[in-house]
C-alpha cells in the first residue's frame, strides 16, 4: 500500500465529519483535492437522502464531480452567499494557517473561502505541521507576462528559490490562464507577513497562503478526528 493510499481512510474520515456541520438550504463552497473528493462523495449521498443544497465548486475538476454526485450547483456568475466551504490543504500549522495550491486551484479556492461564513478545512494528520512550508513549496499565482521578472523580485524578497510548475513536459496553466511558480522556502516563520508582501509585487495574483481564513480545522487520525476552532 502506497503513502497515499495509506492516509485515505483519514482524509474520508476528516470529509465525514466535516459533511455533518452542512444544514438544509445551505449554499456550499466545494473545494478540490484529494480529501474533497471523499467530500463529494459524502455530500452527494446525503443529496440522494433528500438533502436540499446548492454548491459553488472551486475548479472544473469539482464542478464535474459534484455533478457525477447529483450536487446542484450555482452559476459562477451569480451573487453568492456562501454559508460554509469545505476544503483540504496541504499543509496546516498550529495557528490554522495554511498552505494550498498543490492542485492549482489555489485562486478560486481562496475566492470561496473569503466568500464564506464559516471555512472548514480537512485533512489528514501527516498535513499537520509546526512550521509551514518546511517540507512543502508554497504555490504563487503569477500573470505569464514577464514571469520570470516576478520570480526574481520573489526570490529577492524570500530568500528562496522558486521553480515555474510543469506538467507533461509543459508549463502548468491554471484555470484562469496563469502560471504557478512553487517557493521553496524552507520554512516561513510569518505567513501573514509573507503573505502581505507577496501580494505588493507585480505580477503576483495570488499566494498559497491562507491566513487566518480557517473557522475550523478536521483532523483525521489513527486515533479518532480532532476538532480545532480558530
Amino acid at each position: 500500500m502506497s503513502t497515499a493510499e495509506s492516509r485515505g481512510p483519514f482524509k474520508e474520515q476528516a470529509a465525514a465529519k466535516a459533511v455533518e456541520f452542512i444544514r438544509p438550504g445551505m449554499v456550499v463552497g466545494l473545494g478540490t483535492g484529494s480529501t474533497a473528493e471523499y467530500m463529494l462523495a459524502l455530500l452527494g449521498q446525503k443529496v440522494r437522502e433528500g438533502l436540499e443544497i446548492r454548491g459553488v465548486p472551486t475548479s472544473l475538476k469539482t464542478a464535474a464531480l459534484a455533478r457525477r454526485h447529483g450536487i446542484p450547483l450555482i452559476d459562477a456568475e451569480d451573487d453568492w452567499a456562501i454559508d460554509v466551504a469545505l476544503d483540504g490543504a496541504d499543509q496546516a500549522d498550529p495557528h490554522l494557517n495554511l498552505i494550498k495550491g498543490g492542485g492549482g486551484a489555489l485562486l478560486k479556492e481562496k475566492i470561496v473561502a473569503a466568500a464564506a461564513k464559516q471555512f472548514i478545512v480537512m485533512v489528514d494528520h501527516s498535513k499537520c505541521v509546526p512550521v509551514l512550508g518546511a517540507s512543502c513549496p508554497l504555490p504563487i499565482e503569477v500573470v505569464p507576462f514577464g514571469w520570470r521578472s516576478t520570480a526574481k523580485q520573489i526570490e529577492s524578497l524570500a530568500g528562496a528559490k522558486t521553480v515555474i510548475r510543469r506538467q507533461e513536459d509543459q508549463v502548468f496553466r491554471t484555470e484562469a490562464g496563469h502560471y504557478i511558480l512553487d517557493l521553496h522556502a524552507g520554512g516561513i516563520e510569518d505567513p501573514a507577513r509573507l503573505e502581505r508582501d507577496l501580494n505588493r509585487i507585480a505580477g503576483v495574483v495570488e499566494t498559497g497562503l491562507f491566513v487566518g481564513r480557517a473557522t475550523l480545522l478536521i483532523i483525521g487520525r489513527p486515533e479518532g478526528v480532532r476538532l480545532i476552532e480558530a
